[in-house]
């Protein structure tokens, strides 16, 4: 028996409209996983830029953390604050479902016990941090987190402020397709996890990000929430839940590609971005 297609959506520099096969929509709010870390650094960006903040405030400064960490929004950004991955207590088949709030907080009371590398001393990517990094970026500004993204990021790049939601309603979602053509379920992310990897988005909306941020340059520099390693020179990030996972990458000179997929196979969607770039580059 042939494996069924996965639903996939690719959009790019070399692509006139979208190319989507096995029914993606490229206008349908879809799982924007770890992408949503790009959305939180920019608010970063632009809240120092304001002056409401600084990169290297000490994070006790705005939430409820021991003292002499050491750990500042530039560490949280950029995954050098030595916190672990994920938070501890985490699941495995819905595993942000019980990270609530109130849960953050009980964390970042002990935040110093959670630490695995004194801050600044070397790189590991953490979803806990960028949680960390949403609670004080919103507890400095004194607004919800998507308050702060409506004005921050989509206002700026020509984007309605419901581009980029926190829960669709049910008939507006991409999503798999399981057994009995029932929709599966995706993981609870609407709690403290939301700045790390919470938000929804159509990949047209997703498409607009990358260029107004990496191509056009609408707020100025890349951000610190953007990646730069790979095999090829460029600006990238991706995303992976358990449902879906999408890549988004643009080349110094303007060539870029995004996509999405209604699968967990996020290693597999990097290459496929990799790749359109790759045929962007030699065509």
């Amino acid at each position: 028996m042939r494996p069924r297609p996965v639903p996939t959506c690719v959009l790019g520099s070399s692509h006139a409209e979208p190319v989507v096969t096995a029914g993606h929509d490229p206008d349908r709010y879809a799982e924007m996983g770890s992408f949503t870390k790009v959305v939180t650094a920019t608010v970063l960006q632009r809240l120092s830029e304001q002056g409401v903040v600084a990169l290297d405030d000490p994070v006790d400064r705005w939430l409820g953390v021991p003292a002499g960490t050491g750990i500042t929004l530039r560490h949280l950004a950029g995954h050098t604050s030595g916190l672990p991955r994920v938070p501890p207590g985490t699941g495995r088949f819905d595993p942000y479902r019980k990270f609530t709030g109130d849960r953050l907080r009980t964390l970042l009371s002990g935040l110093d016990r959670l630490v695995t590398s004194p801050a600044g001393e070397r790189e590991e990517y953490s979803n806990l941090g960028y949680a960390v990094l949403g609670a004080a970026l919103t507890a400095a500004a004194g607004r919800p987190y998507m308050d702060l993204v409506a004005e921050h990021l989509l206002s700026p790049l020509g984007l309605p402020h419901d581009a980029m939601v926190v829960a669709p309603p049910r008939h507006s979602r991409s999503l798999p397709t399981r057994r009995f053509g029932r929709s599966a379920e995706p993981w609870t992310m609407s709690g403290a996890i939301l700045p790390a990897g919470g938000l929804w988005a159509s990949p047209r909306t997703m498409a607009r990000v990358l260029t107004g941020l990496v191509v056009d340059r609408c707020l100025g520099e890349p951000v610190l929430g953007w990646l730069r390693t790979g095999p090829l020179p460029l600006i990238w990030h991706n995303g992976g839940t358990g449902t879906a996972s999408m890549f988004a990458g643009a080349l110094p000179d303007g060539r870029w590609t995004v996509v999405h997929r209604l699968c967990t196979a996020y290693d597999e969607t990097d290459g496929l971005g990799l790749d359109e770039l790759r045929a962007a580059t030699s065509a």
